[in-house]
């Protein structure tokens, strides 16, 4: 019987966490700025979770426990705090000192919500947005905290809507992008979706200072769950979905804001069915015109150009789901199996190593 996530997760870190990158002496260069630091979630070998930051040549510079599996997190602009936000239904937020891993604020949902993985700061580090639920009434929103008011809560944007996970910020520092699922879960019954047939999905604009909704725009079918997005630095808005629909149905994945509508991509059929009618990640690059998209249920990753929809590549990779922009061009593919795999435009998948370690959908 194959292991689950967890499983797999507490086998190969049994032997504790004092790793290096095996076959990867140091990392590729990230486009931009390079990190200090990396981290993520991870998982110990008596089943507890944590989350750990490396080196940019692999050495672990710290651990600290949390209470349960975290899924992605932020860091505070101009400030040294990194964020960790439980996995959904996520009853916490974590806040880290990114230099030491001392654990400053756990920040606890408010009654009858919870957090649904991921966050953003306001430009200069002050306001924490994150997306969060209602789980009893189905309501989605977008939770805001004074980060120098030790975190307080001090607002919400309610969106219309139900099932909100990916939030982030517009290059115009004003405008918050969110990818709005449509699917109703409660705590109470699992990850279990309970609306199918009444879904309403969207890609949702925001002004970041008062909440008002500039714009909601549909998917061409309902059951096409808008979950993750991104924003290349020239605004280009990027939104990937997780069809809900049969499985021989293969409706566009992935979609670009033009002109005040969805431009929708759809590749070769081969393509299509290698994405199991599922996107975990999607990154344009800011250097160039092309956008990386990630399956772990297909083990697929691709590479398209944003401007025309032209798919310049495609690789196999199990389990794949993070993707980070790096320096030339290329991106880095993370996987739930330890494997960092370079992929380009031009040239084949490269492996650069394998780890032990697992990495949930999203690296920091």
């Amino acid at each position: 019987m194959a292991l689950d996530r967890r499983q797999f997760l507490q086998a190969t870190l049994a032997g504790g966490l004092g790793i290096t990158l095996s076959g990867c002496s140091l990392l590729p260069q990230k486009s931009g700025p390079q990190p200090a630091r990396y981290s993520g979630a991870v998982g110990l070998p008596d089943g507890s979770f944590g989350v750990s930051a490396f080196g940019r040549s692999g050495q672990i510079l710290w651990q600290s426990p949390v209470a349960t599996r975290c899924h992605s997190g932020c860091n505070r602009p101009a400030h040294g705090d990194i964020l960790f936000f439980e996995r959904r239904p996520g009853w916490s937020f974590y806040v880290f000192d990114g230099n030491t891993g001392k654990r400053l604020y756990q920040i606890k949902a408010d009654e009858g919500e919870h957090f649904v993985g991921h966050g953003v700061f306001s430009p200069d580090g002050r306001w924490l947005y994150a997306t969060a639920s209602r789980y009893e009434q189905g309501q989605g929103m977008v939770a805001v905290y004074d980060a120098e008011r030790d975190y307080r809560r001090v607002n919400t944007f309610d969106l219309g809507g139900t099932g909100p996970h990916q939030i982030t910020l517009h290059p115009d520092g004003h405008t918050l992008v969110v990818g709005l699922g449509g699917i109703l879960t409660h705590p109470d019954y699992d990850r279990i979706k309970l609306n199918l047939s009444t879904m309403k999905p969207a890609l949702l604009l925001l002004d970041r200072h008062n909440g008002q909704v500039l714009a909601r725009l549909a998917p061409r079918h309902h059951q096409q769950s808008a979950r993750h997005v991104d924003v290349s630095p020239s605004g280009k808005v990027y939104v990937a979905y997780q069809y809900q629909g049969p499985l021989y149905e293969r409706p566009a994945l992935l979609a670009r804001l033009e002109n005040g509508a969805l431009r929708e991509y759809r590749f070769d059929d081969d393509t299509q069915a290698a994405l199991a009618n599922y996107i975990a990640s999607v990154i344009a690059h800011p250097d160039n015109d092309l956008v990386a998209a990630a399956s772990p249920v297909g083990g697929t990753a691709i590479i398209f150009r944003g401007s025309t929809g032209e798919l310049v590549n495609r690789a196999s990779i199990t389990d794949c789901a993070g993707i980070q922009a790096l320096a030339g061009g290329d991106f880095l593919i993370s996987s739930g199996q330890g494997q960092l795999v370079q992929l380009g435009a031009a040239q084949p998948a490269r492996k650069l190593a394998s780890l032990p370690v697992y990495w949930d959908h999203h690296l920091v």
